[in-house]
């Protein structure tokens, strides 16, 4: 039984505004180590399932400069959404096209370009499990991370028995919950949702055709004309139109340093520290400076003193200050720039 690996790696990312940019997005920066969060991506997954049945899902503008930093990959494996649809309506259409390629009893891991780990053997062994468990059970896999805080940003899974180690049938999906609502769901045993899923492909298409109108439709359609499917569907993201509705669905407990690299202020969770707490790339000075984000990419050198707290980036003709809490979210800011300071 053959495994695939599908990587989703589209958008923007302008919470990594202005580092980001549409031409090179975030998952193209090397935001928590040397290489691009893709190639790092990319080259965790090869000893699950090769490069040859590794795709991509991205956007257009993005498949040259994919190519360009995954000079390996076979371009087709490049596969280019016509237009944002969710998640379920794109990994259908991966699903579809593994069948297309290989066969409908072909299994398939999804996972996000933008995730940091901390434990790379220990991801490997997950996907492994979790594709096992796909295969052997004829079940919907996610991997849910066991927490190491209270984070009101994650969405959470329920398991139905509670905590435990090994797999369990799923109770329910939370939304993001407050703060001390997730202190209350980790001490009931839930799990983060980490997005992180295994299936064979037959399972999932099935599951689709019962669960999904917004998609179903259209299935038909998504190996002949990507653009007719995608015009076809109705958006929905694959935890509320397939997960959420299916009763097919497991979790498998996980614990490799995983985390969602989100925002700038990810980057004091994921990257090294120094003894003040600062997380600091490029050249940069710090004096009695805590807790802050650095990211200084061919600008000179930064300069830190007396504070605490803050997001720094710099990057040729623009410098960007602001502090870790306000950094969870700059869409308003980002949409109030002029178009040449925004993506400049």
């Amino acid at each position: 039984m053959t495994r695939w690996v599908v990587i989703l790696a589209g958008g923007i990312g302008s919470r990594f505004w202005p580092l980001s940019t549409p031409d090179r997005p975030k998952q193209l920066l090397p935001l928590v180590g040397d290489e691009p969060m893709l190639v790092a991506t990319v080259r965790r997954v090869r000893a699950i399932a090769g490069i040859e049945r590794t795709l991509i899902l991205t956007n257009a503008s993005l498949r040259t400069a994919i190519l360009e930093a995954l000079p390996d990959l076979p371009p087709d494996n490049v596969l280019v959404e016509p237009a944002p649809a969710g998640t379920a309506a794109a990994l259908t259409w991966a699903a579809v096209e593994i069948a297309r390629r290989d066969r409908r009893d072909a299994t398939m891991l999804s996972v996000h370009a933008d995730w940091a780990i901390g434990d790379e053997p220990g991801f490997q062994r997950a996907l492994t499990d979790a594709a096992t468990l796909a295969e052997r059970e004829r079940v919907l896999v996610t991997v849910g991370i066991v927490p190491t805080r209270n984070d009101p940003g994650f969405g959470y899974i329920m398991p139905a028995a509670g905590g435990g180690s090994g797999p369990q049938r799923v109770a329910r999906f939370i939304e993001k919950p407050d703060r001390e609502r997730a202190r209350q769901l980790i001490s009931e045993g839930a799990l983060w949702n980490s997005g992180l899923f295994a299936w064979r492909v037959d399972d999932f298409l099935d599951e689709i055709a019962a669960h999904t109108p917004e998609i179903a439709p259209a299935v038909r359609s998504a190996s002949a004309d990507a653009t007719q499917f995608f015009a076809a569907v109705r958006p929905i993201s694959v935890d509320h139109g397939v997960m959420e509705r299916s009763a097919r669905v497991m979790v498998l407990p996980g614990r490799f340093g995983w985390d969602d690299v989100g925002t700038w202020a990810a980057l004091s969770r994921v990257r090294s520290r120094d003894t003040a707490g600062n997380a600091v790339q490029g050249q940069a000075v710090l004096r009695e400076a805590t807790n802050n984000v650095v990211h200084a990419e061919g600008a000179g050198t930064v300069v830190l003193y007396g504070v605490d707290g803050l997001v720094v980036v710099t990057k040729p003709g623009i410098t960007f200050i602001t502090t870790i809490d306000r950094a969870a979210d700059l869409k308003p800011l980002v949409e109030g720039l002029p178009t040449e300071l925004k993506w400049g």
